[in-house]
């Protein structure tokens, strides 16, 4: 039984207290004993396939690792929430975005979710991993939110943002920009070559 504890309260861990009913399995738990402990209080049933050890502290983004975790394995923070996860940007996100592939579009994720769905998976250099979660990269993010149509200078502040603290060169931010096209490229092509933090 410890074995089986010490490798759940692992993978809780690097999730800010949360794991999957799939996650209990792996290390060990059967349905019928993951739904004992939730009835004892012990995890918390945070919603259907998702729960939480009951005294695990709270933490900054937790809603956003509950949302993601609840979206499935191949989904991303993405958006506004991944300036916010990337610590980038003047946005506060006041709902969690989430991308997953097109198929996994009719998922039911709880209130205050963005879902965006993409026909393919990102690329392995568009996703980062922040604080054990999937994070759309840097250069990803600012093309995610120019498109979605963040204002052009909270775009142009957050590429800023990215340049100034080395997540992505000028170069990188530019050459997405120009391959994206449009108004994404009009927000972008005018960045300095130096720009202030």
């Amino acid at each position: 039984m410890r074995q089986l504890e010490s490798c759940l309260i692992q993978v809780a861990t690097a999730q800010a207290g949360y794991f999957t009913a799939e996650q209990a399995r792996v290390c060990g738990y059967s349905y019928a004993l993951l739904s004992h402990h939730a009835a004892t209080g012990r995890f918390v049933r945070a919603r259907r396939g998702l729960y939480r050890l009951r005294d695990y502290p709270s933490s900054l983004h937790e809603d956003v690792m509950a949302a993601w975790l609840a979206a499935g394995p191949q989904a991303v923070i993405s958006h506004e929430s991944a300036l916010d996860i990337l610590g980038v940007g003047d946005s506060i996100p006041n709902r969690i975005h989430i991308t997953v592939p097109r198929s996994k579009r009719g998922s039911r994720l709880p209130r205050g979710v963005v879902v965006h769905t993409s026909e393919r998976p990102p690329d392995p250099e568009d996703v980062v991993l922040r604080n054990g979660m999937r994070v759309t990269a840097p250069v990803r993010t600012i093309m995610d939110v120019a498109r979605a149509g963040l204002g052009p200078d909270l775009v142009s502040n957050a590429a800023r943002q990215i340049i100034n603290r080395g997540l992505a060169t000028r170069e990188q931010v530019r050459s997405a920009a120009n391959r994206q096209g449009g108004r994404v490229w009009r927000m972008i092509r005018e960045l300095p070559a130096e720009s202030t933090p």
